[in-house]
């Protein structure tokens, strides 16, 4: 596995990291722990380095998932985890909380969930409308200068708050949504992101697994699978945007590929400082997911996939309203 900087921060990473969010929660049933954790240990067998979880996930199940599976290569790996959420007696989230006190609370239960004494890369997993970016960079930095901490991140967070919160406190990689079937990011944040030396970290690459062409509009997703509440997973809209996967599955049969290669080795082609972050409860999706680094698109190949996908608007929004109300613009 090739090995990627982050921007600027001297984080280095696998070109491939493993999210690991679908283990413990959103795509139905949790995943049975040591199943869980053979998984992620192979991905480390396979050398990727690179490890995104967060408190919100299970919630804190993840979190004690990888502390478990990646005691004995600590010193090897990165990991990544999040703040950022007030959590029910449910277990769900009951809003959201970036106020300086509570991140440093959350810092310190995810440092013995995840088994270490420093967290390699920590995101505040949601702009909070009601704690000025200024105060959560700041708190950030506090817990570096203290050891805590090595570097900070901000999930789908607008150019505007990436910028205030740099000034503050270097911002060593962004999180969000990124992939073939949504491409908001070039418009604004991949060139903010270059002028600031700011690595990307692509959530979704595969859109939610709807361009490994696996899903169809007669898919049915689990009664806990969160797809079933996104408008573009909605029956019509997954038969009106199958085109985009046929499209894609031409492409990668011309190649010698997979779709979900394809996908992946697009992303890796646009930056130098792109790392995706594919999830897989699955052994074989997680080896056909890593050996996309190994694909290599030529410009003329690149082009045709522009050309191919230009001809199609995908239906749906990516979010229903509640939660496309917390993307920070």
């Amino acid at each position: 596995m090739q090995k990627r900087k982050l921007g600027k921060s001297g984080l280095e990473v696998s070109a491939l990291g493993l999210g690991c969010m679908g283990l413990s929660y959103g795509y139905g049933p949790a995943t049975e722990q040591q199943e869980a954790i053979k998984l992620v240990r192979a991905a480390f067998d396979r050398g990727v380095t690179f490890f995104d979880t967060a408190e919100a996930y299970g919630p804190y199940k993840n979190e004690e998932l990888l502390g478990e599976a990646l005691g004995s290569v600590r010193d090897k790996v990165v990991i990544a985890t999040k703040f950022g959420f007030d959590f029910g007696a449910d277990g769900g989230q009951s809003g959201m909380n970036s106020r300086p006190e509570h991140i440093r609370a959350v810092a310190e239960a995810s440092l013995k969930r995840l088994k270490t004494d420093v967290i390699d890369l920590f995101y505040q997993h949601r702009v909070d409308a009601n704690v000025p970016i200024e105060d959560v960079a700041g708190t950030v930095k506090d817990l570096i200068g203290e050891g805590k901490v090595k570097h900070f991140g901000l999930s789908e967070a607008g150019a505007k708050t990436i910028r205030r919160a740099h000034a503050v406190q270097p911002v060593a990689a962004l999180q969000s949504e990124y992939s073939l079937w949504w491409r908001e990011p070039e418009e604004e944040i991949l060139p903010t992101l270059e002028e600031l030396g700011i690595g990307f970290v692509p959530f979704s690459p595969l859109g939610k697994g709807f361009l490994t062409g696996a899903i169809s509009e007669s898919t049915a997703f689990d009664s806990k699978d969160f797809r079933n509440v996104v408008p573009r997973f909605a029956p019509d809209a997954r038969k009106a945007n199958q085109g985009l996967v046929d499209r894609l599955t031409e492409i990668a049969n011309t190649k010698g590929a997979t779709p979900a290669q394809i996908a992946l080795a697009w992303l890796l082609a646009q930056k130098p400082w792109i790392v995706p972050i594919p999830g897989t409860t699955k052994l074989h999706r997680l080896d056909e997911n890593m050996a996309a680094a190994g694909v290599a698109l030529t410009a003329d190949e690149l082009g045709a996939i522009e050309n191919a996908l230009s001809e199609i608007t995908v239906q749906g929004d990516r979010y229903p309203a509640h939660l496309q109300a917390r993307v920070d613009r």
